[in-house]
């Protein structure tokens, strides 16, 4: 009788041991089943956010919204460092769909490259939010970002206002392949365009870079001697062109940029650059997590959300990011 006892209280432990194997076995897959079907509770959710690099305080903004709102929500979020790397970003996000993350939020470091990554999400059934730039193809759930195009039109509106309607003019292009870069120069010279008195004498890429625009503006003043506008695409390469005008000597040079950073909404205000046409990446990040959370939960959200601009001129009270 002890024995059958003894071999009873064995073979409920055993199973006890094998339940719960078998819990946290079918916990790990039915997670994912639950968050596609829309029933997963908020501490199931793990999101992956590949941002295309850290070294540059609009997208540190932007890792900031995410992580914010994700410890607000109570969800996991990873966030990865592209480093300006299409093939490095593209590895990252292949891992984080091996993980089998809930969603994933990308701000891609190349529009044609990253849409590998993304029909790879696809198949896998993540989602995908894309933000501040996007993708050539796939199927990303939703976009989140400041109208680029428009932005570009607000540069050239500005620059014409500075050079007074006639001149030569300069515009720094940004990462060439990425969405916002393209965009913000078809605003750009659409509006440029308009006003005739006005010559683009050259265009070049500085890589939203401050250090390359440094350095490719010293090059175009020696070009281009006469210029009196420069455009930028964002505002560390406008930071860099002012620096390079500033080290030449010369004045009245009008420099427009686009992002909204302290330093350069600061050199606004000052009247050291002309304006600025400011975005808001941390709303951004708080938004891409806010809809990625809800399409973990099987839930719909708006194909493209668009993050509002600000112009900045000297006597405007924005302080920037």
């Amino acid at each position: 009788m002890k024995k059958w006892y003894a071999a009873l209280a064995v073979g409920v432990v055993a199973t006890g041991v094998l339940a719960g194997c078998g819990t946290s076995t079918t916990s790990n897959v039915g997670s994912a089943t639950k968050l596609n079907s829309g029933t997963a509770s908020t501490k199931q959710i793990r999101i992956g956010f590949a941002v295309s690099t850290l070294n540059n305080p609009f997208f540190v903004a932007m890792s900031n919204g995410v992580q914010q709102e994700a410890k607000k929500l109570g969800v996991q979020v990873t966030v990865l460092n592209g480093n300006n790397d299409p093939a490095t970003q593209l590895n990252q996000v292949e891992d984080l769909i091996q993980q089998h993350v809930s969603a994933i939020i990308l701000n891609p470091a190349d529009s044609q490259s990253l849409s590998t990554a993304v029909a790879q999400a696809n198949r896998a059934h993540i989602p995908v939010v894309t933000l501040d730039r996007s993708v050539t193809k796939g199927d990303v759930s939703c976009f989140i970002a400041s109208n680029s195009v428009e932005a570009g039109k607000m540069a050239a509106d500005e620059l014409i206002k500075a050079v007074g309607g006639k001149g030569q003019v300069v515009e720094l292009q940004g990462v060439i392949g990425t969405s916002a870069e393209a965009d913000r120069e078809k605003g750009f010279d659409q509006e440029i365009e308009k006003s005739h008195g006005i010559t683009v004498v050259a265009r070049q890429t500085a890589n939203f870079d401050r250090s390359q625009a440094l350095n490719v503006m010293q090059n175009i003043l020696q070009a281009h001697p006469n210029i009196q506008g420069v455009f930028a695409q964002n505002d560390e390469m406008a930071l860099g062109a002012l620096k390079a005008i500033q080290a030449s000597g010369k004045r009245n040079i009008k420099v427009v940029g686009i992002d909204g950073e302290k330093e350069a909404v600061s050199d606004v205000h000052q009247g050291v650059m002309y304006a600025d046409v400011a975005q808001q990446p941390t709303q951004e990040g708080v938004l891409g997590v806010e809809y990625a959370v809800k399409l973990a939960k099987g839930e719909k959200v708006p194909k493209q959300v668009n993050s509002p601009l600000h112009l900045v001129e000297k006597n405007t009270a924005f302080k920037g990011f």
